[in-house]
């Protein structure tokens, strides 16, 4: 009778050494196993995406590789030109997940999936770093006003004056130079004299009449200097005044470089300020330098970088942050990736990761 009874407890033994021989074979398969890959596309905005000699660097580099560490996928990096680029390149398929500093709208929700944020920002406006206005500009005011036909007038005054006296003291004073160089060069400095300081030396030949032909040469002189003050004072503030960018107000009238397929780009757009698109910042700084556009507005943390990192170029960030926004990375549609890096994200953040590395690349916490 025992040998049927311990057939069944063998048997079932068998069936329990069999599973736990499969479990561990299946660990021990899914350990050796490779790590996924993914299309990783890029966009190089400096200090999120730095590209380097030997691959990419920077806070979003830094954090999508702990988050690729913790989904162990391993990542094939891919460079595009601008945001709306990548963006177009996530919703079709051609890459997994766009990694840049990629502000979460709802134009773009509808068409990627993003993660939790793991950024606050906002928009900023770069200028010029100069405390006056160039001769060229204030020359150009000055003809576009009618000053400088004046002046070609004053100029003429001056010329026949010169000449009225040449003549007139050839005649009537005896110890006039007799050369007309020499005359001539008499007879215009006492011009200029009183033109600009509405003084002169010259001799008296006439008693109280050429007295008075004197003060009335004087006051025109002293009329000159006023008006030449007065004209070149009131253009240079007009220009100062017109070129005064303070705020986001200013930049009504104005030509606006912006990045091209950026939140920045269509919220400039949407006030209907006329924008000038640029792939990177450098080039929109650049153009700034040049004169083509009158300021830059662009994400803040990128404007703040930059400014610091290219004392050379002269430029400041002015006025408070506006159209706070966040970024975040985005997936294809459906990827079964996009909840475990949100997990990941948020993991950096009570960790004390995220913070780490934000910095490491702007030397203050968040």
């Amino acid at each position: 009778m025992w040998p049927p009874r311990s057939q069944p407890l063998a048997g079932l033994a068998v069936f329990f050494i069999l599973i736990l021989c499969l479990l561990a074979g299946g660990a021990r398969a899914e350990e050796t196993a490779e790590p996924r890959l993914v299309n990783v596309g890029v966009y190089v905005s400096p200090p999120f995406v730095v590209s380097q000699s030997d691959g990419y660097s920077g806070m979003a580099i830094d954090l999508w590789e702990k988050v690729a560490g913790r989904l162990k996928v391993v990542s094939d990096y891919r460079q595009f030109q601008n945001y709306g680029e990548l963006v177009d390149a996530v919703s079709k398929g051609a890459v997994d997940v766009a990694v840049t500093n990629l502000t979460i709208t709802e134009s773009r929700a509808k068409i990627v999936d993003f993660t939790h944020p793991w950024f606050d920002a906002g928009l900023r406006i770069m200028v010029p770093d100069n405390d006056g206005t160039s001769p060229s500009e204030v020359f150009g005011r000055l003809a576009d006003s009618g000053h400088l036909r004046t002046y070609a007038w004053i100029a003429v005054c001056i010329f026949l004056a010169t000449m009225f006296m040449t003549l007139f003291d050839r005649r009537f004073d005896m110890d006039f130079p007799t050369k007309w160089r020499d005359g001539l060069a008499e007879s215009f400095y006492h011009v200029m004299s009183i033109a600009t300081s509405g003084k002169t030396n010259r001799r008296n030949l006439f008693g109280w009449l050429g007295r008075a032909w004197q003060a009335m040469w004087m006051v025109c002189g002293i009329a000159i200097i006023a008006y030449l003050t007065s004209s070149i004072a009131s253009v240079m503030t007009v220009a100062e005044l017109s070129n005064e960018i303070n705020s986001l107000a200013d930049l009504r009238g104005k030509v606006v470089g912006v990045r091209a397929g950026s939140v920045s780009e269509a919220y400039v757009k949407k006030l209907y300020i006329t924008t000038k698109p640029y792939d990177h910042i450098d080039e929109a700084a650049a153009a700034l330098a040049r004169d083509e556009v009158d300021a830059v507005v662009a994400d803040s943390p990128v404007l703040e970088y930059f400014v610091f990192t290219h004392p050379d170029m002269h430029l400041k960030v002015i006025g408070n942050t506006f159209q706070p926004d966040k970024y975040g990375f985005a997936f294809t549609v459906g990827s079964p990736l996009t909840r475990p890096a949100s997990i990941a994200v948020l993991a950096a953040q009570e960790r004390g990761d995220l913070e780490a590395i934000r910095s490491r690349y702007f030397g203050f916490a968040p």
